[in-house]
């Protein structure tokens, strides 16, 4: 089973690219506070929605995705990166957002 769900502060503002393939994609980093210290998790979200243009720097994000580590040629050597791979967004403060989000993840571990 492959679910994550994250709770933090982007730490970039989010970049929108659209790919050769004509899909677009938008990254950003999330930081998280735990009992360690802090973690910047990058995000990656597919086709996302236009409300998703709505966020920015600072802003805190709960986020349901998968864990992804993806392989890719850079520089003439294999590089690899582990992301966070989101199926859905909202703001702490969209407590019902927040609800569906956290229905939705536990759905796909009940599945």
């Amino acid at each position: 089973m492959n679910i994550v769900v994250l709770q933090g502060t982007l730490s970039s503002e989010p970049v929108e690219r659209t790919l050769p393939s004509g899909d677009n994609i938008m990254n950003w980093e999330v930081t998280t506070t735990t009992s360690v210290g802090k973690r910047s998790v990058p995000v990656q979200w597919d086709d996302p929605p236009k409300r998703a243009l709505a966020i920015g720097e600072g802003d805190e994000v709960v986020v349901l995705g998968t864990i992804r580590r993806r392989f890719f040629r850079a520089g003439g050597v294999t590089a690899s990166r582990t992301e966070v791979v989101a199926s859905a967004m909202a703001k702490p403060s969209q407590k019902v957002a927040v609800s569906k989000l956290l229905l939705e993840a536990q759905d796909q571990l009940a599945a």
